[in-house]
Parts: C-alpha cells; sequence; structure tokens
C-alpha cells in the first residue's frame, strides 16, 4: 500500500524529493565551509614545513596577526633554537591586489626562495618554485594562469607557479614573492619579519628556549588552533544555518505527510474498520516518509559535490558525512512523520460507512 501510495502520489513524491535534496545539500555544503575555516588553516600552517614558529608574543599566536619584528633578530633565535635552518617570513593579510581588470584580495607572503615557508617543486600544481624578485607563487583560487601579470603595491609580478590549499582568513589566497621585495612593498623597505620558521629535525621546545624579548617560540598545532580560533564566529554563523537547513528539511517533508494524511482520512477509517492498527497505518505514513528522505539524501550528495566548487572558501565535507547523511535523512523522515500521527490515530471506523 505504501508503494502504491507513492506511484499514485508521483508528482507530490519528485517535488518533495527534490526541495528536500537542495536543502539537504546546502546544508552538507555548509558543514563542509565550516570544516573549511580549520582545515586551510591547518594546509596552511603544514605547507610551512617548520617544526617551530617564532612569532611575537603580541601576536597570540596567530599566523594572520601582523606584529612585525627585527629581521636582526633571527640569528638570535636560531641559536636560541639550536636550529642550523632557519628562514623569516613576512606575512601581511588581506591585501588588495590586481589581476587584470579585477581587483581581489589576497595574503601576501615574503619568503625566502627555498627556505621554509617557500612552495617547493614538489608541492606546485603547475609552473616552477619561486627564484626572482619579480615573480610570484599563488594560491589556485586566485584563478590566476602561469605568467599572468598581477600588480601588487603598485608593482607587477609574474605568476611563475601555482599550489594548491593555501589560503587563509576564508578562502583567501597566498601569494608567495621573495622576503626583500615584500618588506619593499608592504613596509617601504623596513626589514621587519612577522615570523621565523625553524625547519628541519625534531622540535626544540621541551627545554628551555630563551628567545629575544617579545618573541615566542609555537609548535605548529599551537598556530593552527590560534589562528583557527580567529574565525570561530564565521564558524558559528555557518554552523546556526547549517542548524536551520536541517529544520527546513523537516518542515518540508512533514507538510508532505501532514497532506498525504488529510487526503486518506476515509482510506484510514476504512483500513480500521477492516482491522488494521494505528500502529500499522502509522508506520506505513513513516515508511513513505523514510523513502522520501533517503533518495532525496542521495540527490542531496551528489548537488554538494556539484555546489561545493561554487563557494569563494575552501569546503572540505568529512568522508564520514558522505555516509552518515542517510542516517540523519532516516530520522528527518521519522521525525516528519510525527505531524500526522494524530491524524491517523484519530481516523474514526464508523466514518467509513457514513
Amino acid at each position: 500500500m505504501t508503494l502504491a501510495d507513492l506511484v499514485h502520489r508521483a508528482r507530490q513524491f519528485v517535488i518533495a524529493v527534490a526541495g528536500t535534496a537542495t536543502v539537504l545539500g546546502v546544508a552538507l555544503v555548509m558543514a563542509g565551509m565550516a570544516a573549511g575555516f580549520r582545515v586551510e588553516v591547518v594546509k596552511t600552517v603544514a605547507g610551512l614545513g617548520a617544526r617551530e614558529v617564532v612569532l611575537a608574543s603580541s601576536a597570540s599566536a596567530q599566523l594572520t596577526a601582523f606584529t612585525a619584528f627585527p629581521e636582526s633578530e633571527v640569528p638570535e633565535v636560531a641559536a636560541a633554537l639550536g636550529a642550523h635552518r632557519v628562514s623569516p617570513m613576512l606575512l601581511d593579510p588581506e591585501l588588495l591586489a590586481h589581476l587584470g581588470r579585477r581587483s581581489v584580495p589576497i595574503n601576501l607572503v615574503g619568503v625566502v626562495p627555498g627556505g621554509a615557508g617557500a612552495p617547493g617543486a614538489s608541492a606546485l600544481t603547475s609552473g616552477r618554485p619561486l627564484s626572482g624578485p619579480d615573480q610570484v607563487v599563488v594560491d589556485d583560487r586566485l584563478g590566476a594562469r602561469l605568467g599572468a601579470r598581477l600588480q601588487i603595491g603598485g608593482r607587477w609580478f609574474a605568476v611563475a607557479g601555482t599550489v594548491p590549499g593555501r589560503s587563509l582568513i576564508g578562502g583567501i589566497p597566498l601569494v608567495y614573492i621573495s622576503l626583500p621585495v615584500a618588506q619593499q612593498v608592504v613596509l617601504d623597505g623596513r626589514r621587519d619579519v612577522t615570523a621565523v620558521l625553524s625547519a628541519g629535525g625534531t622540535s626544540n621546545l621541551a627545554r628551555p628556549v630563551r628567545l629575544p624579548h617579545g618573541l615566542e617560540a609555537l609548535p605548529p598545532g599551537a598556530v593552527v588552533d590560534a589562528t583557527a580560533k580567529q574565525m570561530a564566529g564565521a564558524v558559528a554563523s555557518v554552523r546556526n544555518a547549517e542548524w536551520l537547513m536541517w529544520a527546513v528539511a523537516v518542515i518540508i517533508v512533514a507538510a508532505l505527510v501532514y497532506v498525504m494524511a488529510l487526503e486518506r482520512r476515509r482510506d484510514f477509517a476504512v483500513l480500521k474498520a477492516l482491522g488494521s492498527s494505528s500502529s500499522k497505518l502509522f508506520a506505513g505514513l513513516v515508511l513513505e516518509a523514510v523513502v522520501i528522505t533517503v533518495v532525496a539524501s542521495l540527490f542531496g550528495l551528489l548537488l554538494s559535490v556539484a555546489l561545493a566548487p561554487m563557494m569563494s572558501q575552501p569546503v572540505y565535507v568529512p568522508t564520514s558525512d558522505y555516509f552518515t547523511l542517510p542516517l540523519v535523512a532516516v530520522g528527518i523522515g521519522c521525525t516528519s512523520s510525527l505531524a500526522a500521527l494524530r491524524r491517523v490515530t484519530g481516523a474514526d471506523p464508523a466514518s467509513a460507512f457514513a
């Protein structure tokens, strides 16, 4: 009877599936966006290739906090860490660059070519590593092809290479240039940096480290946590919108089930008169709702895959979410069915003979 009713209401079924699939697909993308705020930081910090990151204490361990200190302190930092290979870095967040006729926000990163923080050949999607003062390596999200001209601070640079997964602050791409040029563009030539990266070997932070006053050495995990925390408000907003999408899915299916129950009042009365129990009739409605939501979840998965590349910020949907969504859909179907419970249990068998 359940399958026959679904066939009879094929148009309503298709509309409900389409609406629910859209909502579930958007909810899944929002879950990926919320996760993306942290994942992009994890990928970017991992790309630094540093065992320790030295930042100004006033930066509160945030990589994106523009708190500079003199580059002349780098040798003293290297001695304190016992590191033979350290690389200074200057990161200026949320600058405006010009790519063709477009104005694009970027995170400008000044690095020592070949040092820690500079993308190596193995990390590139295309092109070659940074080498000259008039070259840049950019994140793929910038949408710049090799050889394109990028204007930063009144200077023009040629795109020498592209690298994946290097963004911060909700998908703003990183643009790598040589450190002296970055100091000229950002600081009018003043030789300051915002971080020192210690690469290779194992971390020395287990022992006391005497750094220059106002500096602190941090493991990459601490930098990830503090930098990702900067976007906590945005993550909360996306999560709230995600929960709203789940609620909308429940409402869509509940409305359909309720309408079906209204249209089948006489059917319920007849079936009760023939001996069917309210629990069996309600189970049929629950099954219809579950079929709708499970089918919608499958289409929602496909829709989320199509929508993710359209978002302006990274979307990283955990693999587990693809497997749990059908289970969530079953829960939505069961919850939605409660809207028709009273109509089923209140059906009067005597009305079948009226």
